[in-house]
């Protein structure tokens, strides 16, 4: 009866391992679902760029590719934007202006054109394509280099005298740093 216990004990454990073995290497689901790769989505924003990812599904890999490059570029203005939102408000409080509400305003008007202008200019550096049952998805990543948008800003406003007179290089070049590492920080 021993021997006959004894096999039925390691038969389990033979069992067991079998099972646990055949786990290893699935992805990990918890009760939130299983977790999945989202193609190009490891490029983020840091020190150097602006970036931004975007996705499209559609029957047409044309309109796919549309909808994922727009995505991305909304999304890339609105980082532009936001961040150089900060930048302008933390600039005009730490100087001081004959009239800072015109200089903001200003301000905000150039860099707005200005980040239009760059979303005619990105780089895609990562585009990913996949075709399922009729269906074509798009991923994209696109950057803009923080060094040409600083330039571009810095030619707007030497075109301007009257932001000219106002304007602080180095001191809105340490500000938009500190934001661009700020928002380095902040990714995952």
């Amino acid at each position: 009866m021993k021997k006959l216990e004894l096999t039925k004990i390691f038969f389990l454990v033979l069992l067991a391992g079998a099972v646990g073995m055949s786990s290893c290497g699935k992805k990990s689901t918890s009760a939130l679902g299983e977790e999945i790769e989202v193609p190009c989505d490891e490029f983020r924003t840091d020190k150097a760029a602006f970036r931004a990812t975007g996705s499209g599904i559609s029957q047409d890999l044309r309109t796919a590719e549309d909808k994922a490059l727009l995505t991305a570029r909304q999304r890339l203005a609105t980082s532009i934007t936001t961040t150089l939102k900060s930048v302008t408000d933390r600039y005009t409080n730490e100087r001081t202006f004959n009239d800072a509400a015109e200089f903001e305003e200003k301000f905000e008007n150039l860099t707005r054109e200005v980040t239009n202008q760059e979303l005619n200019n990105v780089a895609t550096i990562c585009n990913k394509k996949f075709q399922k049952e009729g269906k074509y998805n798009v991923y994209v990543a696109i950057e803009v280099k923080k060094d040409e948008l600083l330039q571009k800003i810095e030619k707007q406003i030497s075109s301007d005298q009257k932001l000219q007179i106002d304007y602080d290089k180095m001191k809105f070049e340490q500000i938009f740093n500190q934001e661009m590492d700020n928002m380095a920080n902040q990714q995952p």
